[in-house]
This record gives C-alpha cells, sequence and structure tokens, in this order.
C-alpha cells in the first residue's frame, strides 16, 4: 500500500497527522522567517541569546547548548511548509503533526543521501527543537490588535519512526510549533526558488530571503547597509559585512534578484524577471514524478520538473486543467530530442 492510499484510509476527522507525500512541490517558507533573523548565520555552534527589535516587532531567540538553530537547518521547515501548503492548495486535510521520509528532505532540499547527511540531519532537529523563540510577531487571520507576547520552539518534538540496519533515518514524525503552522493555514508564505538551496554560503540565503521578502515583484528595493546588516542577523563588524556583501555583489549568484551597490552605502535590489507567487504553480502528484522517472530512466525528475515549471512560466504560466499530462507530454517529447 503507498503512502498515498494509507493516508486516505483514514477518516478525515480522526487523523491526528499528516504524511509528507507530494513530491516536486516548490519549496515554500514563512513570511516571519524571511523578514526577521531567527536563524544563526553561523557555521559554528551559536550559543548567543539574539535580542531583536524592529519597528513594532520583538524577537529574543535562545538557543540550546547545541546551538541556536542555523539557516540551514531551516530547509527542514521549508520542506514542512511546502508539503503542507502543497496539500492546501490540493484541497487536502492537514495536521501539524507531520510524518516525513528523510531520504526525500534530503532530496528536495539539494542534499547528499549519505551516511553523514543523516547524522547532520538529526543534529539539525535537535537544534530546531532546542531553539526557544520569544515574540510579539503574531501568525494566523489578522484583525485582532491585541498584542500578545509567546514563547515556543520552532518544532515541538521530533522522532525516528523506523532506522535502517545501518541506523540510518528513514521515517520521523516532526511535530511544527502552532505558531508556525498557523502562518501557514493563513498562507503567510512565499515561493522560493528551487536554486535557494543550493547557495552555500549563509549570508548569500538570508539576502534572497530578504530579497524575496522586500523587493517581490517591485521594479526596486533599495535599504541602507546598515537596516541589512540588522535585519539578516549578522555579527560581523559593519565594515567586514559590507566587504562581504561586495564579495556576493560580484558572484552574481542570488536567483531571481540583482544586487547593486549604490553611492551612500545604500544596496538596490531589483527582479530578474517575474517571480511566481504561492499558490500559482501547478500541483503535480507523486505519480507524476514516479511516471516521468519511467519514462526517462537514471535522469533527475527533480531537475526535469524544475525544468519544465521554467518552460512554463517563459510560455505564459497559462493555467492548466491537467499538468500532470502537460509534465508529462513535456517529458516525452524531451526525449525524442
Amino acid at each position: 500500500m503507498s503512502r498515498t492510499a494509507g493516508q486516505g484510509a483514514l477518516p478525515q476527522q480522526t487523523r491526528d497527522f499528516f504524511v509528507c507525500d507530494f513530491f516536486g512541490v516548490s519549496p515554500k517558507h514563512d513570511l516571519a522567517s524571511m523578514e526577521h533573523p531567527i536563524f544563526s548565520l553561523s557555521t559554528r555552534p551559536d550559543r548567543r541569546i539574539l535580542n531583536y527589535t524592529h519597528n513594532d516587532a520583538e524577537i529574543t531567540v535562545t538557543p540550546s547548548v547545541k546551538g541556536r538553530a542555523t539557516i540551514f537547518d531551516a530547509d527542514i521547515l521549508i520542506f514542512c511548509i511546502s508539503q503542507l501548503m502543497a496539500a492546501i492548495n490540493a484541497g487536502k486535510p492537514t495536521s501539524r503533526t507531520l510524518t516525513l521520509t528523510a531520504h526525500d528532505l534530503l532530496q528536495a532540499t539539494g542534499r547528499e543521501t549519505s551516511g553523514d547527511s543523516y547524522r547532520r540531519l538529526r543534529d539539525a532537529f535537535e537544534r530546531l527543537a532546542g531553539t526557544r523563540i520569544t515574540t510579539n510577531i503574531a501568525t494566523g487571520p489578522k484583525g485582532d490588535p491585541t498584542l500578545v507576547t509567546t514563547g515556543f520552539g520552532l518544532i515541538e518534538s521530533w522522532e525516528i519512526v523506523r532506522k535502517t540496519r545501518a541506523g540510518r533515518m528513514v521515517s520521523v514524525t516532526v511535530r511544527l510549533s502552532e505558531w508556525l503552522y498557523n502562518a501557514v493555514l493563513s498562507k503567510s508564505v512565499l515561493t522560493l526558488n528551487r536554486a535557494y538551496f543550493s547557495l552555500r554560503k549563509p549570508l548569500e540565503r538570508r539576502l534572497y530571503e530578504l530579497a524575496r521578502k522586500h523587493c517581490g515583484k517591485q521594479p526596486e528595493w533599495r535599504v541602507s547597509v546598515e537596516t541589512l546588516l540588522k535585519k539578516s542577523g549578522s555579527t560581523s563588524p559593519r565594515r567586514v559585512f559590507r566587504a562581504m556583501l561586495r564579495e556576493i555583489i560580484r558572484a552574481d549568484t542570488l536567483p531571481d534578484y540583482l544586487l547593486v551597490e549604490e553611492p551612500g552605502d545604500v544596496i538596490s535590489v531589483t527582479p530578474r524577471a517575474e517571480v511566481i507567487e504561492p499558490g500559482s504553480d501547478p500541483i503535480l502528484p507523486p505519480e507524476a514524478l514516479e511516471a516521468a522517472r519511467a519514462l526517462r530512466p537514471g535522469a533527475d525528475v527533480y531537475a526535469l520538473e524544475a525544468e519544465w515549471r521554467a518552460h512554463w512560466r517563459r510560455t505564459g504560466a497559462k493555467r492548466l486543467r491537467t499538468p500532470q499530462k502537460v509534465f508529462l507530454e513535456w517529458v516525452s517529447n524531451l526525449e525524442l530530442k
């Protein structure tokens, strides 16, 4: 029995978990995490307490003895958010308790599936569960002007459901914080370029998140280096941060956005091309990628799916009534080239 079939066997009113079984979905991140520096940019254990205030937003991030959750640990949350949004867009029930396959998570976030990758994944779960957030930033439905300060972990808990004989994680159960789950239910998320996962410098990832959140599809977003330093969460002195910015600007590696340094210690951010908004991408069921594997044995079906979506956008991003059929026809035509 497939995972999809197993999920469907449960009555909706009694289902208290959600199985991550959507393949090739567009990665999505929550708005609050993209706007504010919740995650550490350090590549070493970061045990400093972060106190951040910007306008009316207040955040305190307290790490565990294993350190604060990093921007790379956030890939786990991005995977979970993406799966939940795919289910919501497909009209399926969800839960903030998710069951996922570690291999699927590693592949979807562009990571190797070696034994060391599974060990690092376990460390990431522990940092996410140990990092505590105290904030007055509300998620979920708007309209209530009451300010409430709340404390929570990025994830409430995690559990390895099955292991291989070699000790690798096979299936993991994760319970998201209510704060994050409410953000998903209210669709307070943005779609990320899949190339985000190929960015290896923490500051590159953070700059992309800020550009995606603040520039989006606007013609330009101009921000001072001082404000960018604060919002990035970098602990580097301004001169060092400016030097790192210039290096990233020269490398020009950010997907979707172009960064230019302007006089007056200002950075201009402009979109390279139109960015697809959340919920507008075609939804492909799991069997679509399985069929693509059969059509193109040995091919990276996730890369094929990303290439097809790019082609779909270039050709007008028309609404598709049967996206699976269109995708598989496109894969078949590629095979004939």
